[in-house]
C-alpha cells in the first residue's frame, strides 16, 4: 500500500466536508454527521485496510434520504415534529457500511416522500445542481444533488412514483430503481408501503450497480416467470411520438437521438402502445391507491393539523388528508382496472427486453412549481408513475443535454431484470473524460465557468500524490502552476471534473501558455489529465506548496 493511500478514506472525508462548505447548499441536508465523528470512522476503516481487510466500498461516501434510518441521526421524513431516533441503521444502510462505505448524513426530501418536485419541505426547496432556478426533482431531491455536486459517491433515495428517477434526470446522474422487495424497506418511513423501493443515485451505471449489489436480499417472493427470450439483439420497445404527449422544447429530438443511439448499438426496436402505462400512471394519485399514504402517516398528520399544523407542507398535508375519505369500494374497482391495464401493458411489451421513455416530460422552474404545485407535479410522473404499480424494474440514465440542461431517459423492464436493463443502457452512457484542476478552474474560482459552459460536472474533491510543487504565477486572472518534482513534493488540493471529450478538446485548444495539459497522479494512485505548468514560467513565481492548495493560499492573503 502506497504511503498516501494509507489515509485514502480520511482524505476523502476531509475533501467532502470542504466541498460541502464550498458549494454552500445547506438545503441538501436535514442532518449532517459531525466531521470529527466521520473522520474517526474513516481512520478506523483505513486501519482495517492496512491489516489486509477486504472492504469493497472503502473510500466511498454516501448519503441517505431523510426517510431512511441512520443510527445516531433522527429520522424525520422531512417533518421535524415527526422525528424519532432509530435504534439501528436500516438494513440497506447497514449493509453498505459493512462493506466499508461511510454515510455522511440524511438528505432533504419532499415531505413524507410525497412529490416529484423537491420543493415540499420545511427545510427549503432543494435547487437543481446545474441551474439553481430550476427544481432538483423529488422526492429524493437532496440525495440526487449531493451526488451531482460531487459531495458523495452515491446516495440512497426511495421511489414510489418516480422519486429515484426524476431527480436523476434533472441532475445528470444515474438512478437505479430495483424491483419491489429486492432491497429491504425495513427502517424506511413508508409513503405507500406496497409500492416503495429503496433506490440508488450515482454518477455512473457501474457505481450504481456496485452499491445495489451490497444492499439486495434474496427475493422474498417467488420470481415471476419471465417471457421466454429467443437469442438475438436486445429488443427495445418505443412508443409512437404522438403518445408521448407534450414535451419541453427540444426534448422530443433528444429522445429520438437516444432511440437512434440504441438502434446504432445493435438494439432491435419495437413499437409499443403506451396507453396502458399512461392510464395507470394517472391512477396513482387520482385513484384510490393514494389512500395508502394516509395509512402510512395520516393519523399523525391529522393530529398535527389539529394542533396548528406547524412544520407541515400544505400541499403534502392536503394530499394525505384527502386520501382519508376515499371509499373502500373505489380501491377494489381500481385494483380490478389496474390488473387489466397491467395485462395490456405486458402484452404490448411482448418479448421486448425493455421500454425506452423520457424520464420526465419536462424540467420546470421553481417559480412554475410554486404557481401550480399539483399540476406541475402530476405532469412529471407521466412516464414514471406506473412502474411500481406494474411491478417493473427501471434505470434512468443521462442522455445528453437540451439548452444546457441535462436530459435523461429511462429503461423499464420486467421484475428482477435490473442487470439486463443496465447492460442495455450502457450505449447511452457516453463515457466522459476526467480533468484534474488545482487553481483558477476550481469551484467558485474565476475560470470555473469555462468548465460549466462545456457541460462539466464535479466528480470529487481530492488531493494529488505527494510529488508536486505549487507556485503562484503572475497571470491575469491569478492562477497557480503545478509542477511534478522528483523530491520534496507535497499533496495538493485538487478537484476532478467529468466533461465530454469534445469539451476537453476545446478547452485544451484554448489553453494559454505557460499552462499545459499533462498527466496528474492523484492520492489514490490513479492518473488523470490535468493542468500542469511549464517549468520556464517559475523563475519569478512564488512557491506556495506549504499552503497545500490554491484556496488556502488565497485565504492567507486576505486573513
Amino acid at each position: 500500500m502506497s504511503p498516501w493511500s494509507q489515509t485514502l478514506t480520511l482524505t476523502r472525508v476531509q475533501m467532502a466536508y470542504a466541498r460541502i462548505e464550498a458549494v454552500d447548499r445547506p438545503e441538501i441536508w436535514i442532518d449532517l454527521r459531525p466531521q470529527a465523528e466521520v473522520e474517526a470512522e474513516a481512520r478506523a476503516i483505513d486501519a482495517r485496510l492496512a491489516t489486509g481487510k477486504q472492504l469493497p466500498l472503502a473510500g466511498s461516501l454516501f448519503a441517505a434520504k431523510g426517510n431512511i434510518d441512520v443510527a445516531g441521526l433522527p429520522t424525520t421524513a422531512g417533518c421535524p415534529s415527526y422525528a424519532y431516533q432509530p435504534k439501528a441503521d436500516a438494513p440497506a444502510v447497514a449493509r453498505l457500511r459493512a462493506a466499508g462505505a461511510i454515510v455522511l448524513g440524511t438528505t432533504n426530501l419532499d415531505q413524507f416522500a410525497t412529490g416529484l418536485v423537491g420543493t415540499r419541505s420545511p427545510h427549503g426547496a432543494v435547487r437543481n445542481a446545474i441551474d439553481p432556478h430550476r427544481i432538483s426533482g423529488g422526492s429524493s431531491s437532496g440525495s440526487a444533488v449531493a451526488v451531482a455536486l460531487g459531495i458523495v459517491d452515491f446516495a440512497l433515495g426511495t421511489d414510489t412514483a418516480g422519486s429515484g428517477r426524476v431527480p436523476a434526470a434533472f441532475n445528470g446522474i444515474v438512478g437505479l430503481k430495483p424491483t419491489r422487495g429486492l432491497v429491504p424497506t425495513d427502517g424506511v418511513v413508508p409513503a405507500c408501503a406496497s409500492l416503495d423501493c429503496v433506490t440508488v443515485f450515482a454518477r455512473t451505471l457501474p457505481e450504481a450497480e456496485q452499491a445495489l449489489t451490497h444492499m439486495i436480499s434474496p427475493p422474498a417472493r417467488e420470481l415471476p416467470a419471465l417471457p421466454q427470450r429467443t437469442p438475438g439483439p436486445w429488443r427495445v420497445a418505443v412508443p409512437p411520438r404522438e403518445q408521448l404527449g407534450e414535451l419541453d422544447k427540444g426534448w422530443a429530438e433528444a429522445y429520438e437521438a437516444a432511440v437512434t443511439q440504441l438502434s446504432a448499438s445493435g438494439a432491435e426496436l419495437r413499437t409499443i402502445d403506451l396507453t396502458p402505462f399512461t392510464e395507470a400512471a394517472a391512477m396513482l394519485y387520482e385513484g384510490a391507491f393514494v389512500a395508502e399514504r394516509y395509512t402510512a402517516v395520516g393519523s399523525f398528520v391529522d393530529k398535527l393539523l389539529s394542533e396548528g399544523g406547524d412544520g407541515l407542507d400544505p400541499t403534502v398535508a392536503g394530499i394525505i388528508t384527502r386520501a382519508r375519505d376515499i371509499p373502500a369500494h373505489q380501491l377494489f374497482a381500481d385494483q380490478e382496472r389496474l390488473a387489466s391495464l397491467r395485462l395490456r401493458a405486458l402484452e404490448s411489451l411482448g418479448d421486448a427486453d425493455a421500454l425506452l421513455l423520457p424520464t420526465a416530460p419536462g424540467h420546470p422552474t421553481l417559480a412554475e412549481v410554486a404557481a401550480d404545485p399539483l399540476g406541475t407535479n402530476a405532469r412529471l410522473g407521466r412516464f414514471t408513475n406506473s412502474t411500481n404499480l406494474f411491478d417493473l424494474a427501471a434505470v434512468a440514465v443521462p442522455a445528453g443535454q437540451v439548452a444546457g440542461l441535462p436530459f435523461g431517459v429511462m429503461l423499464i423492464g420486467p421484475a428482477f431484470t435490473e442487470e439486463r436493463l443496465a447492460r442495455i443502457a450502457r450505449p447511452l452512457e457516453v463515457p466522459p473524460v476526467r480533468l484534474a484542476v488545482v487553481g483558477a478552474h476550481l469551484s467558485d474560482q474565476p475560470l470555473n465557468g469555462q468548465l460549466l459552459a462545456l457541460g462539466a460536472q464535479l466528480e470529487r474533491t481530492t488531493r494529488t500524490a505527494p510529488v508536486y510543487r505549487l507556485h503562484a504565477l503572475a497571470t491575469d486572472p491569478p492562477k497557480p502552476g503545478l509542477v511534478h518534482v522528483d523530491a520534496d513534493g507535497a499533496a495538493i488540493e485538487a478537484e476532478v471534473w467529468r466533461l465530454p471529450a469534445e469539451g476537453l478538446g476545446r478547452l485544451t485548444a484554448a489553453l494559454p501558455r505557460p499552462m499545459a495539459l499533462g498527466r496528474v497522479t492523484l492520492a489514490d494512485g490513479s492518473d488523470v489529465p490535468g493542468f500542469l505548468c511549464e517549468p520556464s514560467a517559475l523563475d519569478d513565481a512564488r512557491d506556495i506548496t506549504e499552503y497545500g492548495g490554491w484556496r488556502a493560499y488565497l485565504d492567507s492573503l486576505t486573513g
